[in-house]
């Protein structure tokens, strides 16, 4: 043979190896970005699960507590209506982005059934009443907490799912930017005014 020929069998092959290094690159980067997706997705579901945990266990803490207040207040049907109806479109709610929104419905009625006390000074000295408010704050602590949890799992896979070349390969695996966040309502950004 020429030393052309073997010339140009040096070059062919050393693309050809140049070709496969860059093929496993880019197969290896896929599958790691595509690893990296499953584990946030699934992080972000295991968050919001612990969220929805916590709100079933204050749906099912409401009718106690409305029990309890409708001894004392026979006369305010309205509120424990809107408690009920909210109550009920939370529990039939589907998926995050609807949760969160009839969650938002059932903060305003807990709301409003909270500041009965303000017209029942007899409700406040119920021992029973006094348990299930305790009751309610814990639980809403822990429904803040686990709120927190899955806005920041939920804000880490959208920034990944976002950063090139991470973009690129969740768009060809199917993962898609999720934008069910919890966020305080507007009614949630005025304090309400409570006189003892």
């Amino acid at each position: 043979m020429s030393r052309g020929l073997w010339i140009t069998l040096a070059v062919i092959g050393s693309l050809g190896a140049l070709a496969v290094l860059v093929a496993a690159m880019v197969f290896f980067s896929y599958v790691s970005t595509k690893n990296q997706l499953v584990t946030k997705d699934e992080a972000v579901k295991a968050a919001w699960a612990d969220t929805d945990v916590q709100l079933q266990r204050r749906a099912d803490l409401i009718p106690n507590l409305v029990e309890t207040v409708k001894g004392f207040t026979k006369e305010e049907s309205t509120v424990f209506g809107d408690i009920a109806n909210a109550r009920a479109g939370m529990l039939n709610a589907q998926g995050p982005a609807g949760k969160i929104e009839a969650n938002g419905r059932l903060d305003s009625a807990i709301g409003r059934l909270l500041l009965l006390t303000e017209n029942y000074p007899q409700l406040r000295s119920s021992e029973q009443f006094m348990r299930l408010q305790d009751e309610l704050a814990g639980t809403e602590n822990r429904i803040g907490v686990a709120r927190k949890r899955y806005n920041d799992a939920l804000r880490d896979y959208n920034t990944f799912l976002r950063q090139f070349p991470n973009s690129i390969w969740a768009g060809m695996a199917g993962f898609k930017e999720n934008n069910a966040f919890f966020e305080a309502s507007a009614s949630a950004r005025t304090a309400p005014a409570v006189k003892f």
